[in-house]
């Protein structure tokens, strides 16, 4: 029998049980938010600072290099000062590195505050999904996973809508300035709905070594990843450099926690089958559904004729359906196992992406939105499932740092996804424009029906010739749009066997013993 200082906290009832909930998704909300809100206004900010947009982009480096660093180190953290304190802590230090990021007054000084946002995020997410298990009764486990879910899924999708908005109507500094609010309800009503319910801590030594090894190697990965494209990848000496850091440093890292008696990340929940395979698939699912969250806007605007927010609003009736949807997965979560539930948000997802890789140029926004309904179906039941999955036989005060290792997983496989979707889609492009050219010589009679057609129109032989490439280009684009996509649905397709391979997970029934 447990004792009484390992014991669970009793779970929240009534109306303190909604606040607390609510203020625990809007700090999710926020931090998710935060991470993709900014990408849109980038040459708003590189413009407004007297900054070239290459220099601009650090303002998502910065961010992402230091959150990265820090969401490991979630488990420790609370594993010290309480999953309650750090949570809280987090929150109110994130709503000041956002008010700062708001009044920065120079590019280096913008660059200086998202490191420290992206710093003291780190426990917000992980800290929030814990949280939230801990104060919901037993039977309700799934419903707590929806509301964790719906605010990770849906943030990204509004965030280039905001901070499009924002950028055309407002200032930028308002894309930090509106954390400052929710930050603020978020801090209040967490710390005085749970201050009396803190979890037991123990002190431990600072893993010295394990921390110094982890900012080496995701410092190095992050900057590799978010300045490849740019630099033209292993081309350039420094990204070679800094891959072969990125390596060096992670193996040196994982031996080292592996071995240490008191690791900062703990590397042993991999061990467990269940923690293995669901943040396996989760990592690879979530990278291939970030990649393509990122592509398609950018097609719709660079070849489509989309501006910012029409484009964002192609992809809302994916984050609609998944808030109209979770609840209704949570039930079923909470009856059925928690595979049968992911496998089918797995075939969801290859559907969707079936349906996009039939896209062509003259496709309507209904056509456009269409498999995004179907996004949405997938997404309702697509993180309950595999967080169910991955945390099952865990014990509740592992759980912190289970999940921020989980999370740290799959911000990395979403960092690989961010650098690498584009770079292959121009890639590709370019192949798909070489054969085009290649079929369509100047002989060709195909071509020289386009050329007498538009000069009928009214255009010179150059003007002819330029309006039959930018055809040819946007054809080829298109190729390479859905060539992604189809490939994303194969590989999807292809973890659903690997879904088979964990445990049977019943959120309400008997669990498996973590060291399986």
């Amino acid at each position: 029998m447990s004792s009484p200082a390992n014991a669970a906290p009793a779970p929240m009832t009534g109306g303190l049980l909604a606040l607390t909930a609510i203020a625990l998704a809007l700090g999710t909300f926020m931090q998710v938010l935060d991470s993709t809100i900014a990408n849109v206004s980038i040459p708003t900010i590189a413009g407004d600072l007297g900054v070239s947009t290459s220099q601009g982009t650090w303002v998502i480096t910065s961010f992402a290099v230091a959150n990265g660093i820090s969401v490991p180190l979630t488990g420790w953290l609370m594993g010290r000062y309480g999953v309650v304190k750090t949570f809280t802590a987090a929150v109110v230090l994130f709503t000041i590195a956002s008010f700062l990021c708001g009044v920065a007054w120079d590019i280096n000084s913008l660059i200086f505050f998202r490191i420290l946002q992206g710093a003291v995020s780190g426990p917000m997410i992980p800290g929030s999904q814990a949280l939230l298990m801990m104060i919901f009764p037993p039977n309700k486990r799934g419903t707590a996973l929806a509301i964790w879910s719906m605010t990770t899924l849906v943030a990204p999708i509004c965030g280039p809508i905001f901070g499009g908005w924002i950028s055309d109507n407002m200032t930028w500094p308002w894309i930090f300035f509106i954390n400052v609010p929710v930050g603020v309800f978020c801090a209040f009503f967490c710390w005085r709905g749970m201050s009396d319910r803190e979890t037991p801590t123990f002190q431990r030594p600072i893993d010295r070594t394990g921390f110094a090894l982890l900012v080496v190697w995701v410092g190095a990965l992050q900057v590799m990843l978010d300045t490849g494209k740019e630099a033209d990848w292993f081309n350039s000496p420094a990204i070679v450099v800094e891959t072969i850091i990125a390596i060096i440093g992670f193996i040196a890292w994982v031996i080292w926690e592996l071995n240490d008696k008191n690791p900062m990340v703990d590397l042993s929940f991999f061990k467990t089958r269940n923690f293995a395979f669901g943040t396996l698939i989760l990592c690879i699912a979530y990278a291939i559904f970030f990649g393509a969250n990122l592509l398609m806007p950018l097609w719709l605007q660079t070849n489509m004729g989309y501006i910012a927010t029409w484009a964002g609003l192609a992809a809302a009736p994916s984050g609609a359906v998944a808030v109209i949807m979770t609840p209704f997965a949570a039930r079923l979560l909470n009856k059925y196992d928690a595979r049968i539930l992911g496998s089918v948000s797995l075939l969801l997802f290859a559907l969707s992406f079936y349906m996009r890789s039939l896209f062509t140029t003259d496709a309507s926004f209904f056509v456009l939105t269409l498999p995004m309904l179907v996004m949405g179906a997938a997404m309702s039941m697509f993180f309950i499932s595999f967080i169910s999955i991955g945390l099952n036989g865990i014990p509740h005060q592992r759980v912190p740092a289970a999940s921020g290792l989980s999370n740290f997983a799959r911000i990395i496989a979403g960092s690989f996804a961010a650098s690498l979707v584009t770079t292959l889609w121009e890639r590709s492009e370019t192949q798909h424009q070489t054969r085009l050219a290649e079929v369509m010589g100047m002989t060709d009679p195909a071509f020289q029906n386009a050329l007498h057609q538009a000069q009928d129109f009214g255009l010179t032989a150059g003007q002819s010739l330029g309006a039959i490439m930018r055809q040819v280009s946007s054809q080829a684009f298109l190729l390479a749009t859905v060539d992604l996509f189809r490939i994303s649905s194969i590989i999807i397709l292809l973890l659903v066997p690997a879904v088979w391979l964990c445990r049977k997970t019943l959120v309400q029934g008997p669990v498996t013993h973590a060291a399986d």
